[in-house]
Formats: C-alpha cells, structure tokens, sequence
C-alpha cells in the first residue's frame, strides 16, 4: 500500500510540475502575443463630415457655420448606428463609462474602457486616426493589438466611423477608471495556442483604405452586406455559423446565415425578424445568448435595414454549417 501511495504521490508531483510548466509557458507566449506592435495607415476624416452642396441646397442653405446642422445630422446618425447596428453599449456599458465583455473564469475578465471625455477615458486624446486603428484594426495608438472585435467593424466607413465619435463625444462625461484585461489561466493558454485570435490578426491589411461613405440605405444585396459586416464575428467570415473563438463558455454555437439546410433553408422572412426581434425560432423556441444581446438592437433598426440584410443573406451560396 506504501508503494502505491508513494507512486500515486509521485505521478500527482509530475503532473502538477507539467501542468506548472505549460502555464508558465502560455503565460510567457501571451505576454508575447499581447505586446507585439502593428503597423497601420494613418488616416484623417472630419468630425462631423460637412454638408454637401446637394445637402445645403436641400435645406435652402448657402453655408453650415461651424457645421452645427452637419453635427446634429451626424450625431442623429451615430445615435442610430451606435443603438441598433453596432451595440457599442454591449461591450462599453449603456453610458459608455465602461462595461463588461467577458467576465468567466478561468477564461478571465475583459472590459470595455470608457469611452467618454471623463476621469479615466480611453479616448480623451485620441484623433480620428487613433479611432481607425482601435475600431477597424484592433491596435491601439501605441501599436499593440487589443481584444476589440474590429473584424465586425472592418466595412465600416470613414463617415459612419465619424458619425459614431460625434454621437459618443456628445454624451455626459463620466467618472470611471477602468482595469485592463485580465486573462485567467484557460484565457491565457487559448492565446497562446491561437485558439483565440486578435483582431489585428485577422486584419488582411492594415495599410489598405476604408470606404469613404457608406452604400445607400435602401433594399439592395450591397446594403445588406455592409450591414452584415456585424455578423461576421460570431458567425464567421463566410456566416456558416460555429463555434465563438472566445466568447464565453456558456455560448452556443453561432447558427449557419447561409440558406442551406444547415441554415436559414425554409425561414421566411417573417421568421428572420421575429429571430432578430423576438429571440424566437419558426418552430417558436427562444434563441440563447450571445444572439439575444442583439435584439434591442433588432428592434431599433428600420424595416429597409432588416430588409437588405435578409436579402443580402438569401443571396448567399448555400454552404454547410461549420
């Protein structure tokens, strides 16, 4: 019996030191990982954009002093991306002053930062450049890579990405001093293993240009896509659905967009929007998280902008599920 418990005893100190060795391992791998720097373009836009001459004549205007109509119309606008397209307040709290994305151990704690002009702002002194690099690029303005979903924003223009700093620059300035990123011990070993990709990473170019203006808001296959840019994060770049590298545990797999029979094959597009608006399948059981953190924002978006993402995702070629 002795012999035994010693053996026991041993093999147990063996697989601690292992397991010992291989944290440390992952954890040197993430520092690494997490301090590397990227190289982007550095670009200008204005905050707002002016009114155009088409704009002015409109509104039976020759000139926008100090663009006080372009700010109200750009800020109208931001409200609704920010509300019903992009759910910033998902991951930077409902007044922007911070908020959780991830908090499961051992994956670790992630938060958003806060993004107002008060005490602890990330953005106090950011330009528009720094607004590309953290929004469409997941890098930071000192060219490390951050766990932004920038894969999700990589359609977004120049001026909707201005719209967005107006609407959020107009908001009540808060207190709030956010900790960064804290990976537990899975956290840190998914990093390390590549099982959780930055989206710096999945960046093709970081020196490539972004579309000046958005498509038409109208029911069109081009419309549609540039709003299922959002999608692409969770359901992947060619929206077959699969699992969510990173999310946490508890999620389900993401559902296959496509019209296969994996997918979205037989919905109408009454199904589509009560899915996006009622968390509820045709077959009337309730969609599960992280799907439900979209529908206030479902509810939010116009009947042309669900229209043209229906149409755009029936356009799709019918591909098997991940």
């Amino acid at each position: 019996m002795r012999t035994v418990l010693k053996v026991s005893g041993i093999l147990l100190l063996a697989l601690l030191l292992v397991g010992a060795g291989f944290l440390g391992w992952a954890s040197v791998a993430t520092n690494q990982t997490l301090g590397r720097t990227f190289d982007t373009h550095t670009i200008d836009f204005p905050t707002p954009f002016p009114l155009t001459a088409e704009e002015l004549a409109e509104l039976g205007m020759t000139a926008d002093p100090d663009n006080a109509v372009a700010r109200e119309r750009a800020y109208e606008r931001g409200r609704h991306m920010v509300q019903a397209r992009y759910v910033c307040g998902e991951c930077h709290g409902a007044d922007f002053g911070g908020g959780v994305m991830v908090d499961a151990f051992p994956i670790g704690r992630l938060l958003g930062p806060n993004l107002t002009l008060g005490s602890g702002s990330r953005t106090l002194e950011y330009t528009p450049a720094d607004w590309d690099r953290i929004v469409r690029h997941g890098v930071r303005p000192d060219g490390t890579p951050t766990v932004m979903p920038s894969e999700d924003f990589l359609l977004m223009s120049d001026q909707e990405l201005s719209d967005i700093i107006v609407y959020i620059r107009g908001q009540p300035p808060v207190d709030s001093d956010v900790p960064p990123i804290s990976l537990g011990p899975l956290g840190r070993i998914l990093v390390a293993t590549g099982q959780i990709h930055l989206s710096a990473d999945l960046v093709v170019s970081h020196a490539a240009s972004h579309a000046a203006l958005p498509p038409a808001s109208a029911v069109t296959v081009e419309f549609g896509r540039h709003l299922a840019g959002v999608c692409t994060g969770c359901h992947g770049a060619e929206l077959t659905g699969g699992a969510i590298a990173g999310g946490d545990p508890s999620w389900v797999p993401a559902r296959n967009l496509t019209p296969h029979e994996t997918g979205l094959a037989g919905w109408t597009y009454d199904d589509f929007v009560a899915a996006m608006r009622e968390a509820t399948r045709p077959d009337g059981t309730a969609i599960q998280a992280p799907m439900t953190f979209v529908t206030p924002a479902a509810q939010i978006m116009t009947e042309v902008e669900l229209q043209a993402l229906w149409l755009y995702l029936q356009s799709l070629a019918p591909l098997p599920a991940r």
